[in-house]
């Protein structure tokens, strides 16, 4: 819906439309049986996760604490997306009006924000636990861990705030098709009305700032964690230490490289095909691939959900047999 100023070449947009994957009713349907299955597998990982940590004393450490924080951040990551875009499928109504437009820019900022700066942590968590494991429960207490998430998640909604105020007072007075399933700031770039340069600018100095800093840090500690890790005698030692790390370090790589390609990119290379694969490897990859990365990789996460699958087939044999 456009709804016309005073001007005549002039509009306002009320609403916008989002680009499905395709027009075709098959298709259309097949997009929303497999987005179906990934956000229930996501969904299912990662309240998985945050529900061992909490449940399971032994899980009781900052490194736990800061992977459930993760999976948190998934969670709010594939639903501000996924759900709009089966929707638009399932009904074939693309519209989503502008508060909705703004409500998802807001959260994906927050929550790719809150992605990076949780990976970065979770990075000093490992150097801290290899390089100074006698100084770990001193350094990375409670109240240190507390502290530190919550000015992730502040900073993050602070920043996220900050960028969606920016992008909406761009004037759109245009086109109002959205080519992503998603509102998408660069997408929102692309039809705005208004001189974007700014906008962009400041996207790419925070970008090259945050990118820079928490890649040098993660650098950084990685450098110090496979110094230390050499110098264990024990391969076995050696083995455990690098299988706590490469799974950590493989995400973060991952979900870093295609936010920069996604956000900074310049325009030449902006197609539709790239648009859409980069968008879904940076909002839908992270929290299907995280719980399964942590979960098969992480003996600890294994044994507390085995235990807590146990316990509960255990407690509901024992109601049914008191039943009969």
């Amino acid at each position: 819906m456009i709804e016309r100023t005073g001007m005549a070449n002039q509009s306002t947009v009320l609403e916008f439309i989002l680009m499905g994957f395709s027009d075709d009713c098959d298709v259309q349907r097949l997009h929303f049986v497999m987005f179906l299955f990934i956000y229930f597998l996501a969904l299912t990982g990662n309240l998985l996760i945050i529900f061992v940590v909490f449940l399971n004393h032994h899980l009781h450490t900052p490194m736990y604490f800061f992977l459930a924080n993760l999976s948190l951040t998934d969670i709010c990551l594939i639903t501000t997306t996924v759900p709009k875009s089966m929707a638009v499928s399932l009904t074939d109504d693309k519209i989503i009006t502008v508060p909705g437009c703004v409500a998802q820019v807001f959260l994906i900022v927050s929550s790719t924000c809150s992605e990076v700066s949780l990976l970065t942590i979770m990075a000093y968590d490992r150097y801290i636990a290899i390089c100074h494991p006698l100084q770990y429960s001193l350094i990375l207490n409670w109240d240190a861990s507390n502290q530190i998430a919550v000015t992730s998640w502040v900073s993050s909604l602070l920043y996220a705030s900050v960028q969606t105020v920016i992008t909406f007072q761009l004037s759109f007075c245009g086109p109002n098709t959205i080519g992503q399933f998603f509102c998408d700031i660069p997408q929102l770039q692309k039809i705005s009305c208004t001189d974007t340069k700014v906008n962009q600018i400041v996207i790419w100095i925070i970008g090259f700032i945050v990118s820079s800093f928490c890649s040098g840090l993660v650098f950084a500690s990685y450098v110090y964690i496979i110094s230390a890790v050499l110098k264990i005698q024990s391969v076995e030692g050696r083995c455990k230490a690098f299988s706590t790390c490469i799974p950590h370090l493989t995400v973060f790589s991952l979900f870093i490289s295609t936010c920069l390609f996604s956000y900074m990119r310049p325009k030449s290379l902006s197609f539709p095909i790239i648009d859409l694969l980069s968008a879904v490897s940076y909002t839908i990859m992270p929290p299907v691939m995280n719980p399964i990365i942590y979960s098969l990789r992480n003996k600890n996460i294994q044994a507390a959900l085995w235990k807590l699958t146990s316990k509960t087939s255990k407690q509901a044999n024992k109601q049914t047999n008191n039943k009969s």
